[in-house]
């Protein structure tokens, strides 16, 4: 991309549509029903315009790099402002990644699902539809890991050098690095495909040879366990 570096503003739009609408329909598998690729479309061109009137390479980041979390952030920033979610569903979500973090303290091991079902008073199927609301209704993904209200122009810019905060996001991203690491291995290839590969939910279903719906029971599982083992950073408000 360093040659696109040099191009104006509108050249960057033209030649990076496709990434808005790769990433809208990547969105999309983990949204409800309701929300349509248009809207997220619609707002991630406004978020590639964004990109491309404030993209500075001087900052090292190239621009597909720059303007992917532009378009993401604006994607679910429209995504919260419709404010569809239940508050039943914030709730389950809280007491999931507390449950987690209650068993795995205790013993000092992977919480089962079979344990954290038990331990929140309700079945399987009961269980496995929280953790599909959780993801689906909250856009729950790394960045739901801290500060919600962090920009992501902090994230790539600066006023100045702040070693302090450097050394934080250094010691956070090192911690959500380790505790991935340690996930259980199933749950550990389903983040890599979805994050890494950006396989959709049905594709790593093929992959893993399970259906999509198990896919997204694993996917949540896997981020409400991350939930509960990063709680000190989520407490500090500390975000990458």
């Amino acid at each position: 991309m360093y040659a696109s570096q040099q191009l104006d503003p509108n050249t960057l739009v033209d030649e990076h549509v496709t990434l808005v609408k790769r990433i809208a329909y990547h969105l999309l598998a983990r949204l409800p029903s309701n929300v349509q690729v248009d809207d997220l479309i619609q707002s991630g061109i406004i978020g590639l315009l964004e990109a491309a009137r404030q993209y500075d390479p001087s900052q090292g980041a190239s621009f597909e790099t720059y303007a992917g979390i532009r378009i993401r952030g604006a994607m679910l920033d429209e995504v919260r402002r419709s404010d569809w979610t239940p508050r039943s569903v914030h709730r389950h979500s809280r007491r999931i990644s507390e449950v987690i973090r209650q068993i795995e303290n205790r013993e000092g091991r992977e919480a089962s699902a079979a344990e954290i079902a038990e331990a929140l008073g309700v079945d399987m199927t009961t269980y496995q539809d929280m953790l599909r609301d959780a993801v689906s209704s909250r856009v729950l993904g790394f960045d739901d890991l801290g500060d919600a209200d962090s920009s992501v122009d902090n994230l790539l810019t600066s006023d100045g050098p702040d070693p302090l905060m450097d050394l934080t996001r250094t010691d956070f991203k090192k911690a959500l690095v380790d505790n991935i690491g340690e996930l259980p291995e199933r749950e550990r290839l389903v983040l890599s495909l979805y994050y890494d590969e950006e396989l959709n939910l049905r594709e790593i279903g093929q992959v893993l040879g399970v259906s999509e719906s198990r896919v997204c029971q694993l996917h949540g599982q896997a981020l409400m366990r991350l939930k509960a083992r990063m709680g000190d950073w989520v407490g500090d408000g500390v975000r990458v």
